[in-house]
């Protein structure tokens, strides 16, 4: 049987015999351009679509992530958060180091699906040193320090100032930084720390007890 198309699949009744199959194909191409195709993975995809449409929509069961067609590349739809991947701390570290050290336990391991991602990255614990002295605190990408003050040494809102005794008073410390990666490869973020003099410590609480808290470090993937 020959197929009529027609330019709009909402035909009239009377028409409805004579145009269904044509209307059948227009409203499955009108599906194809504005659903939400789901795939197993973008190979699956491409395979299924090898000349896609402006404005298609797909599903990624791999990924989880909802990509439209621009006319050129298939695009994370924009804000949506792809990923989440955090790592929390349940003891204390210490360091008597001048020099940025890794903290142990604060540091975690993200893939971005997409180049054009972006990762939030948000961090918090507990900070002190054991006299009058401070705690300088980078938060570091692979082994660049992405979140710093000026002068570039060490991230200006996350420094523990304990106070004069000569037992340990603590602060709490939150670091937080929207990150442009612009990778597909496993990405590590981390917290390092530094001390002016004395013994600084990550985890405690409280100048008696000493009381262990946890610490955290959570990434999350934006769609650009």
């Amino acid at each position: 049987m020959a197929v009529t198309p027609v330019g709009n699949p909402y035909v009239e009744s009377s028409d409805l015999v004579a145009n269904y199959p044509g209307a059948s194909e227009a409203l499955a191409e009108r599906i194809d351009i504005v659903g939400v195709n789901p795939f197993a993975n973008a190979a699956a995809r491409d395979a299924a679509i090898p000349t896609p449409t402006e404005g298609m929509m797909s599903s990624l069961n791999d990924t989880d992530a909802v990509e439209r067609y621009d006319g050129a590349t298939w695009k994370p739809v924009g804000g949506k958060v792809l990923q989440v991947v955090s790592v929390t701390k349940v003891d204390t570290f210490t360091t008597t180091s001048t020099s940025f050290v890794d903290v142990t336990g604060l540091t975690v391991s993200i893939t971005p699906s997409a180049t054009s991602s972006k990762i939030l990255i948000l961090s918090t614990f507990q900070a002190g040193n054991s006299h009058d002295a401070v705690n300088l605190f980078n938060l570091v990408r692979d082994s660049t320090a992405i979140a710093q003050g000026t002068g570039g040494t060490n991230n200006a809102t996350a420094v523990s100032t304990p106070g004069s005794d000569a037992g340990f008073l603590f602060n709490q410390v939150s670091i937080s930084n929207l990150d442009s990666p612009a990778t597909t490869s496993a990405t590590t973020y981390k917290i390092q720390m530094r001390v002016a003099s004395n013994t600084g410590t990550v985890g405690r609480r409280g100048v008696d007890t000493y009381a262990v808290v946890s610490s955290n470090i959570l990434v999350m993937e934006i769609s650009a």
